[in-house]
């Protein structure tokens, strides 16, 4: 996986360690394991069970987790957490946007986005 701000994750034993380490949020397509990786930046995995569904439904459902994260997290997230997103078995009769709203929704939820209004708001107040 390739973002501007993100690398992927790919270890099974990091995928473990996050599991087991890290604080969880969930909505009903999604769940949401983070952690602090005092790396300086941030990783990404995703997770799908069979339970979802075959080949072609889970590939549908890991192409909507990345565009969503890549549009509208990417560029907001913070630098030093491992995310883990982990599919539910209702994701598999989800469109994109039902993927889209609940991904915005628990990396909010986690904390995990920068928050707006820092310094472009003040700068726009200055002008």
């Amino acid at each position: 996986m390739k973002f501007n701000n993100t690398d992927g994750i790919k270890k099974d034993s990091d995928f473990r360690r996050i599991y087991q380490k890290g604080k969880s949020f969930a909505d009903r397509n999604l769940v949401i394991y983070y952690m602090n990786n005092n790396v300086g930046k941030s990783r990404i995995g995703i997770s799908i069970s069979k339970k979802v569904g075959k080949a072609n439904v889970r590939n549908r459902i890991r192409r909507y987790i990345k565009e969503s994260y890549r549009l509208n997290i990417d560029s907001k997230i913070k630098r030093g957490y491992d995310i883990v997103f982990i599919a539910r078995v209702n994701s598999s009769n989800s469109d994109y946007k039902a993927i889209e709203k609940s991904i915005k929704y628990i990396t909010k939820k986690a904390n995990v986005i920068k928050k707006d209004g820092g310094t472009n708001e003040s700068n726009k107040k200055n002008k």
